[in-house]
């Protein structure tokens, strides 16, 4: 059994922004020649999250308005009255309660098994963001 770690950096620019990170994991997990076991990765952040969803522009669009109109940016949350870090956030921090912070993803003969319309995403909910990371673990056997 081995076990291997990897972190993916990335910049973000708009305020809630989709990003499809699954070229980089597959290239990844082909690199570690881990034939079968399990991908986990996971946002480190409270502001952004990972999912499993559809690739499509439009529902991608959708995805961004429906959280923009789920939790407004300009609501009158406490948070806000002494942010932590200076930034308006609430907002990002209660849009996080829905999501995932991370994903488990099998790899089997040394892919991951998505489904045909799935893709990895990374979600920033509290951006722009210089600096965003998501770290990868995966553990399995190799060939």
């Amino acid at each position: 059994m081995h076990i291997l770690r990897h972190r993916i950096e990335l910049a973000t620019a708009e305020p809630i922004q989709i990003i499809d990170i699954t070229g980089q994991i597959r290239d990844w997990v082909a690199s570690t020649g881990i034939r079968d076991g399990l991908l986990t990765l996971i946002s480190p952040h409270t502001t952004a999250r990972v999912n499993v969803n559809e690739r499509e522009a439009q529902l991608q669009r959708d995805m961004i308005t429906h959280l923009k109109r789920l939790v407004p940016r300009d609501g009158d949350y406490l948070h806000n009255l002494a942010p932590v870090d200076d930034r308006d956030n609430a907002h990002a921090h209660l849009l996080g309660l829905f999501m995932n912070a991370s994903e488990t993803i099998p790899v089997a003969d040394g892919a991951l098994l998505l489904g045909g319309w799935q893709s990895i995403f990374f979600i920033e909910l509290d951006g722009p963001r210089e600096r965003r990371t998501i770290d990868l673990h995966i553990l399995g056997t190799v060939a």
